[in-house]
Formats: C-alpha cells, sequence, structure tokens
C-alpha cells in the first residue's frame, strides 16, 4: 500500500484544477491528492479509476469554489473511483464503450455481438 494519508489538510490546493490537468500518470493523481492505493489494484485498473474519476469530476460544478473545497472534492472522487475498482472487476463497472457495447447482461448491447453464420459465408460464395 502506498503510505499517502487519507487526510486532505495537508494538500497543496493552490490551483488544483490547473495542476491535475498537468498531470499524466495515474500515481501522480493519487499522490497530489493524498489518496492510498495498492499498486497491485492500479496496475490491474489504472485507465479505469482514471475513467471514473473523470465522470465523476465531468458531474460537479467547480465554479467560484476555494482551491481548498475543490481538492477536498477531487481527493473523495479520486478515493471512490479507486474503490469501485478495488472490491471488484472492472468488467462490473463497464466505464469504457468498448465494454459497455459488448456486455452480455445487457440485452441491447449483446443482441448486436450476434453475427450469423450466413453472413460471414456468403463473402466466400456459400450459403
Amino acid at each position: 500500500m502506498c503510505k499517502c494519508s487519507n487526510r486532505t489538510d495537508h494538500i497543496n490546493a493552490s490551483d488544483i484544477l490547473a495542476r491535475l490537468k498537468g498531470l499524466s500518470a495515474a500515481e501522480e493523481f493519487f499522490a497530489v491528492l493524498g489518496v492510498s492505493y495498492d499498486p497491485k489494484v492500479l496496475d490491474v485498473s489504472r485507465l479505469h479509476i482514471m475513467k471514473r474519476m473523470g465522470q465523476y469530476l465531468a458531474e460537479e460544478d467547480f465554479s467560484g469554489l476555494p482551491d481548498q473545497v475543490i481538492a477536498a472534492r477531487a481527493h473523495a472522487m479520486l478515493e471512490r473511483a479507486y474503490e469501485d475498482f478495488a472490491t471488484s472487476s472492472p468488467l462490473k463497472h463497464r466505464v469504457f464503450k468498448v465494454l459497455k457495447d459488448h456486455d452480455p447482461d445487457n440485452p441491447a448491447t449483446s443482441a448486436r455481438a450476434f453475427v450469423p453464420l450466413d453472413s460471414v459465408l456468403k463473402p466466400f460464395g456459400r450459403e
């Protein structure tokens, strides 16, 4: 486990949104926001966690809020996104379109995944 604290009072919150926009590695987000993580979970689900955090951030209106409040909310969102995938698989949450489009439990998408055999054989002159 990372030895980061779950408290947000130690986060350098000055211009936090601009700083977050400049980050590229998932580990940087966890470090800047002071969120603990297990490297094994992050290795498996990093893209899913970051995508989910982005979804949570997109739901927020940060206009007019002080940087410390924004930092605390971003911390909570990253922590929530991490927990989503620390306790279950990326296939359960399906945050990416390619996974949503091929969800066997969703009748609307599972029907699109079916390819009839005759449609595959027709290009080869077989019927």
